[in-house]
Order: structure tokens, then sequence, then C-alpha cells
């Protein structure tokens, strides 16, 4: 099975959970061709053969980053890492474009491809989250989500991820999870029963949407 996975990173938080999640998929599936591509690089001939696609990116403003919240959000940090005396390190290409950007020119999917969506999220409850906007243009371009979408937790802007956050996508009782047929249908590239539960390949995190904006999330 061809897995793709897409991410956009400013500070190597989401990166690493990208890059977990990679991981993850190759313990689940040894024989799995995974192709791991920051959101710049991501063409769609290189998307579009993909049984799976997995999105994921940071958390500004409760949603989906644009070029006006990572301008603003690396100039604050920028400012804030100057005046602590220290030297910014954003990853590159964290000016964009982002995955919002991306979607514009993602192809529509073939009948019954799969998907999956991810964020970086601050740990509060009206955080919010880019993961369910992210499914939302998934679903919008064709493609069925295998899993809800889901977060994980940053402790501060720049991070680091809350302890444990990269190893839920590689501790036994993931991969016991993906051992599920449910999951092992999904994994070669057939859907969920419809009278299925919904499956969590991880563990479910707060989905607030509501309130005050949350900070940004590299």
């Amino acid at each position: 099975m061809d897995v793709a996975i897409v991410y956009e990173s400013l500070f190597g938080n989401t990166r690493t959970i990208a890059e977990a999640i990679a991981d993850g998929v190759k313990e689940a599936n040894p024989a799995a061709r995974v192709a791991l591509l920051p959101v710049g690089d991501a063409k769609a001939d290189q998307v579009r053969e993909a049984g799976l696609l997995i999105v994921g990116g940071p958390t500004h403003m409760r949603g989906m980053t644009s070029g006006a919240s990572r301008r603003k959000g690396l100039e604050a940090e920028g400012n804030t890492a100057k005046g602590q005396g220290r030297e910014l390190r954003p990853e590159p290409g964290a000016e964009g474009p982002g995955v919002r950007d991306w979607f514009q020119a993602l192809p529509k999917a073939p009948s019954g491809t799969l998907a999956a969506a991810f964020d970086t999220r601050a740990g509060f409850k009206l955080a919010g989250g880019a993961a369910k906007g992210i499914a939302r243009r998934l679903c919008s371009h064709g493609y069925k989500l295998a899993v809800p979408p889901e977060g994980f937790i940053i402790t501060d802007t720049e991070g680091p991820l809350r302890e444990g956050e990269p190893e839920r996508e590689r501790d036994a009782e993931a991969r016991q999870r993906r051992a599920d047929p449910r999951v092992r249908r999904v994994q070669v590239g057939e859907e969920a029963a419809p009278e299925a539960e919904p499956l969590r390949l991880r563990d479910p995190l707060v989905d607030a949407e509501a309130g005050e904006p949350g900070a940004d999330h590299p």
C-alpha cells in the first residue's frame, strides 16, 4: 500500500509527529511504501496514487494557518528570541505555502481513497485545532476519512511537544489497536464496515471549537 504523509511545520513539532506517524505505519505494515512530504514539496502526482493520504499542520487561531498568521507568528517568535538573546530556527519553508494553500491545487481523489487529518495544538480547552478543517477539505476533495481528526499537544509555541506525544504512534497499545480487523481493512485500501464504530488509532484529545482564539502552534 502507498501512503503519503503531507505536513506543514513552523518549528519542527508537526514534522516530529509526521515522522512518528510514518514510523507507526511502517511498524503496522512493513510492506507499505511511505512518502513523508513537507507541504511545499508535495506535488499532486506524489499523492494521487496513494491509497492513504495523511495531512497535518499546526493550529493558528483555532484553525489552519494562513499566510498572515505564519508571518505574524514568525515575527512574534523572532522578537521573543531576540529579546532572550537566542536565535530563532524555523523549519525550511515555514513562511509558506501552508496546508490551506496546498489544498487549492489538490485534485479530486478517486472514489474510496482513504485519508486522515492531524494537527499540533495547545493543551487548553479552548485552543481549537486545525485537524477538523483539514478533514473537511479532504472530504470535499473526495477522500473518505479512515479515522477521526486528531490533535497532538505542544507546551509552547516553539514546542516542545508534550511528553509522550510522538510515542503514541509507536507504542505497543497503538500497534495492538491497528491489529483490529477494521484497521487491517483500512490498511489494504478497503473501507471499514458501515456499521463499525469509529476507529481511533490513538487516544482522543479535546475537540473544543468554541471560545477565544488559541495560541500559534508550530
